[in-house]
């Protein structure tokens, strides 16, 4: 092999590692099978570096954390059935948050495909299951198609929106001779929009004198460009979950979910709305699900995704590009506004800050200390209440240091693999795992995977003994609570048989030196917040 080029004596399986190196791929997450050896057979050999979870699904998440922080796909190698089956939930959590992510699975030999058989891992159809919510999903059954599926799988995660794209392989495929094949990288081609639709924008925006920009995750990598835009435009940025962190510090930005009233007002009382990046979805838009989302006098909507900008809510200029382009191809075009943009943003903070409980304030005080403790932390989330505070108003200092699953398919679990996979993408920085009693049990085990991979991940447990906020939502709903108090274990003994160092806190005092020390670590550790006997945990 001489870098553009591949031996034939190579297997599918060898092959297959060679075209992941060529694409950037540099570390997969799996556990491998007798189904997918053949898959490993090159991999001690290369430059990719294998994490062991423990638990596919674990695996499905750590490239999800990976794929965030670093802006690469994640791919992960799972078995046949279980194993795929078991990354299910976290590619459905992909796809709802537009995280790209390979996941490259084996299937049972070409000759027992759909036969019913009772073969070892055997499904009726795998591919036809995933494609129900992946991106795609191929059988490849010719050794000589796999250089134009893999770039395929590349263009469909890099040129739209993008999310979970699945490959199954043979057992019997596996150790074919590949043939000779080049080694190249995919180069995916991405939407811009027109000069006659900039036109048409730059028109909109010069009659605009209350415009408001909304941010989501789509929105990230157009930062410079979107503060540009904003000062020109002289417009509020409200900044969903995935956003945080766009116009850090900025007189403009508005760090608040537009779920809560005082964001909603101003975006009611703007005469054009501009939409970056965002689904519009339910988790961010109306968390609440009280179908109070104001309409739209003036709709702009940009997004690399044609699909969604024929879903509701309806733009009256729908833009097909990605934001960079856009943003780019529009500034020169529009002049400097003069308005009371700054005084709209912080009157919209200042509101949404007003219109939180005691209780919320208190939680993401507690997060605001977690970064002034670890300025460059990125912070993980499980679903657990300081999370959901936190994605109601959190200011952060840089895009791409807060994300969870609480949004789009809210996977319990989600955080420490997640976690994980973002400390392996991000070696310089320190990850904190922000996870609740019950979600942690989801994915306790993966406390080990951290210790073998020498990953710096602070868990910070937020133990409220249960489900809580599912209790008080069905005290709110008139209901018994039923099935919200799982028993939690002894999470410093379980950190410690991992060998792993671990503390519960006295008073929230203690969480900035904590975390500082856990920083100088080189692995994991576990810190313990209980709502009710860490003192300063809840609101007075």
């Amino acid at each position: 092999m001489n870098g553009t080029s591949m031996s034939g004596t190579r297997t599918v399986g060898e092959a297959l590692i060679d075209l992941l190196a060529a694409n950037g791929v540099e570390v997969v997450f799996g556990i491998p099978g007798v189904h997918t050896v053949e898959l490993y057979r090159g991999l001690a050999g290369s430059a990719i570096r294998h994490i062991t979870p423990r638990h596919e699904q674990g695996a499905g998440f750590m490239a999800d954390g990976y794929a965030r922080v670093t802006g690469k796909p994640g791919v992960a190698l799972v078995i046949t059935g279980p194993g795929l089956t078991n990354t299910i939930t976290a590619m459905a959590q992909a796809r709802q948050d537009s995280v790209p992510m390979l996941v490259i699975s084996g299937v049972n030999r070409r000759n027992s495909l759909a036969q019913g058989r009772g073969l070892l891992h055997e499904l009726p159809d795998q591919s036809a299951m995933v494609k129900s919510f992946a991106l795609a999903s191929h059988t490849l059954v010719d050794p000589a198609e796999l250089p134009a599926v893999i770039a395929q799988a590349f263009a469909i995660m890099g040129s739209s929106r993008p999310g979970p794209v699945h490959i199954e392989i043979p057992t019997d495929v596996m150790p074919l001779p590949a043939g000779e094949i080049a080694l190249r990288p995919t180069r995916p081609a991405r939407p811009g929009t027109d000069a006659a639709t900039l036109q048409r924008l730059a028109a909109l925006c010069a009659g605009a004198t209350r415009p408001v920009i909304l941010c989501g995750g789509g929105a990230v990598s157009a930062g410079t460009a979107i503060t540009a835009l904003a000062e020109q435009l002289d417009a509020p940025v409200v900044l969903t979950t995935n956003a945080r962190g766009l116009l850090a510090g900025h007189k403009l930005r508005v760090p608040a979910s537009p779920s809560l009233a005082a964001v909603r007002a101003l975006i009611a009382q703007a005469d054009l709305v501009i939409a970056l990046g965002t689904e519009m979805g339910q988790t961010d838009y109306d968390m609440y699900a009280d179908g109070a989302f104001p309409p739209l006098a003036s709709f702009v909507r940009v997004d690399i995704d044609a699909l969604q900008l024929s879903r509701e809510p309806r733009a009256a200029l729908p833009v097909l590009s990605t934001v960079e382009a856009a943003v780019e191809g529009l500034l020169p075009l529009v002049s400097a506004h003069a308005g009371d943009g700054a005084a709209r943003a912080q009157a919209a903070r200042e509101a949404a800050w007003n219109g939180l409980s005691a209780k919320i304030r208190t939680e993401i005080d507690v997060i605001e200390s977690i970064y002034r403790a670890l300025p460059e932390a990125i912070i993980v989330g499980d679903s657990t209440q300081p999370v959901y505070a936190g994605n109601l108003y959190l200011d952060t200092a840089r895009p791409l240091s807060w994300f969870n699953a609480a949004t789009g398919f809210g996977a319990l679990g989600y955080g420490p693999p997640a976690a994980v996979g973002a400390a392996i993408g991000a070696p310089g920085r320190p990850v904190v795992c922000l996870t609740g009693d019950g979600g942690f049990q989801f994915s306790l085990a993966e406390i080990g995977s951290a210790a073998d991979a020498g990953a710096t991940v602070i868990f910070l447990v937020w133990n409220n003994d249960g489900y809580q906020e599912i209790e008080t939502y069905m005290l709110d709903c008139g209901i018994e609570p039923e099935g919200v108090k799982p028993s939690a274990p002894d999470f410093a003994a379980i950190a410690g048989a991992y060998g792993v160092p671990a503390l519960s806190l006295a008073d929230v005092a203690e969480l900035g030196p904590a975390l500082a020390a856990a920083a100088q670590r080189n692995g994991p550790s576990l810190i313990e917040i209980h709502q009710t006997r860490t003192r300063g945990a809840s609101a007075p």
